[in-house]
């Protein structure tokens, strides 16, 4: 489950910000650069970094606006923004054909598999699959904080968002793995 630790930010900023939502950005900024400087020295590829690279994006736009105006309105609806950003970052790598998975999947798979038009149809689907976790998370917050739905509601969302998401990158690559190489199998015939 190494690729959630590009989610440790989000959980350091979140515990932070239920104290001060300006430390909270602090310190997910702060979190967000360790991770991101750690694995430039480890030679990871920027393609596998673009969920890094997003979230010190966020955590400086955030901060900014945190410690220029900490009275801004954003401060009660950075649970809804935040999730907004991922699912963008998401979504947004789609849409330019570059899955932010597929870097991330790049670091654990051989390089003769990189072009095959399955490895990048899994990723797809995979960055898909965390594009709407992503975007049914932040919707139902704003639904959440609309309604004043108690806190349970909110904290179900984020499991079935997150859960979800992380179960399919663990199980369907799996399958379609499977599926080919039962497909690339010699057919035998049955003796009667």
């Amino acid at each position: 489950m190494g690729y959630l630790r590009g989610f440790i930010p989000w959980i350091v900023a979140g515990v932070v910000s239920s104290f001060d939502w300006r430390w909270g950005a602090i310190a997910g900024l702060v979190s967000g650069l360790l991770l991101l400087l750690q694995d430039r020295f480890r030679g990871v590829g920027l393609d596998a970094l673009i969920l890094e690279i997003s979230t010190v994006v966020y955590f400086v736009v955030v901060g900014a606006v945190a410690v220029a105006d900490p009275g801004s309105a954003l401060a009660d609806h950075t649970d809804v923004v935040s999730f907004g950003w991922l699912a963008a970052t998401a979504w947004g790598t789609l849409a330019i054909r570059r899955p932010f998975t597929l870097g991330i999947a790049k670091r654990r798979t051989p390089p003769e598999y990189w072009d095959m038009p399955e490895f990048v149809r899994v990723n797809n689907h995979i960055t898909s699959a965390w594009g709407a976790g992503f975007t049914f998370i932040g919707v139902s917050l704003a639904v959440c904080g609309a309604v004043d739905a108690p806190a349970w509601v909110g904290i179900a969302a984020h499991v079935a968002g997150l859960v979800g998401p992380a179960v399919f990158t663990k199980v369907y690559p799996a399958r379609v793995q499977a599926r080919l190489l039962a497909a690339q199998a010699p057919v035998t015939a049955v003796p009667r």
